[in-house]
């Protein structure tokens, strides 16, 4: 293989790993249901929101960043030197790459999120993490819903 055949593999994999990662995002915010979320009953509570705090959601890791990187670092790593110095700085590359990938696909997939501390009116408090994808203040009326494990803050 030559060296452009190289470039393009490794440009093809790497665009290949962008479409699988896009794919791969799911959403964790109080406006988003699954399907398995449809039709279920949940339980709802009302109260008031007490404070809330910005935090950072983790990213995915399918697995799918680390081969990728994997694919294009020993793509890479192979271009460089000769008879088993090609091999070495593959498997050099294809370990780096990997490692770089993982974490590129978690910084690729992570979301801001907001930590939301409800006071319920029946007593007690809860807080939740959901996307910031909706406004919420302390002293705000919200309601919390709740069912299969799951809960989410709304208005």
């Amino acid at each position: 293989m030559n060296t452009t055949s190289h470039r393009l593999a490794a440009a093809l994999l790497a665009s290949a790993s962008l479409v699988t990662l896009a794919g791969c995002a799911s959403s964790r915010s109080g406006n988003v249901y699954s399907r398995d979320q449809a039709r279920q009953e949940m339980t709802v509570r009302l109260g008031v929101v007490e404070s809330v705090r910005e935090v950072q959601m983790e990213g995915t890791h399918s697995g799918a960043g680390t081969l990728a990187g994997g694919a294009i670092g020993g793509v890479a790593g192979s271009n460089i030197g000769g008879g088993n110095g090609q091999i070495v700085g593959a498997i050099v590359g294809a370990v780096a790459g990997a490692v770089a990938g993982n974490a590129i696909e978690n910084r690729a997939t992570g979301k801001t999120g907001l930590e939301i501390t409800v006071r319920l009116d029946h007593g007690g408090m809860v807080a939740i993490v959901q996307e910031a994808d909706e406004y919420f203040a302390a002293g705000q009326r919200v309601r919390v819903l709740s069912g299969r494990g799951q809960s989410r803050v709304t208005h």
